[in-house]
């Protein structure tokens, strides 16, 4: 073994998980729907001071059927499902357009818990994706001016000199349009709500749909 990889693997078993004190949960007193708990649980990671928890990873397929994952925002969390955007030219756009069903992780390590969502996903009409374009941050939508993501790029003096137009652009015309920026929605089949344990006892519930109701059951951790 190479003295970098030692050093490293010493660093990686170093690391403990969640040296805080976990929230109790009850799996008894949850609500008969996922996404009330999801919103509670949210709330409760911002009050916990958990950075960024509107963060999630979103799982697709390539069309080799190989698995891909990436980091996103997660823009809303209603009645309707899980919501996120993206250029439908993108890398998971072009997969999401052949195998439109995905999977969502969140992790809010200050209290233990994940949650993970699986489902269909259908893409919102044009004027709901341009309003969810609109009502996000001049920063936001000159990175949607930008464009070509997933795309090669050939230097990054090139995605300089694209950024700074496509600033200039979202700051004089906030009104512009990405046509390919496209709105989400992962219609949940599929809920799960894990609270860690520093003894190990994690406790985990799934949500599964049933017609209209849903199903819950606990899982071995």
């Amino acid at each position: 073994m190479s003295d970098a990889q030692k050093t490293f693997r010493d660093l990686l078993h170093a690391q403990r998980v969640w040296d805080v004190d976990l929230p109790v949960f009850v799996p008894a007193t949850a609500p008969p729907a996922p996404l009330p708990l999801f919103h509670l649980w949210f709330a409760e990671a911002v009050d916990a001071g958990q950075l960024e928890p509107h963060t999630m990873t979103l799982a697709t397929v390539d069309a080799e059927g190989h698995p891909d994952v990436r980091t996103l925002m997660l823009h809303d969390a209603d009645e309707r499902g899980w919501h996120f955007a993206t250029h439908r030219t993108s890398a998971k756009g072009r997969q999401l357009a052949a195998h439109p069903y995905a999977a969502l992780g969140f992790y809010w390590p200050v209290q233990g818990r994940q949650v993970r969502v699986r489902g269909p996903v259908t893409a919102c009409a044009p004027a709901e994706s341009r309003a969810d374009l609109h009502a996000r941050s001049t920063g936001a939508l000159a990175s949607a001016l930008v464009g070509r993501q997933s795309e090669v790029l050939g230097s990054y003096e090139e995605l300089n000199r694209a950024s700074d137009a496509a600033w200039e652009r979202a700051r004089t015309e906030p009104e512009a349009d990405a046509t390919s920026w496209t709105r989400y929605v992962v219609d949940p089949h599929e809920v799960e709500f894990f609270q860690g344990d520093a003894r190990r006892r994690h406790l985990r519930l799934r949500y599964r749909r049933q017609d209209a109701a849903w199903e819950r059951e606990l899982l071995w951790p």
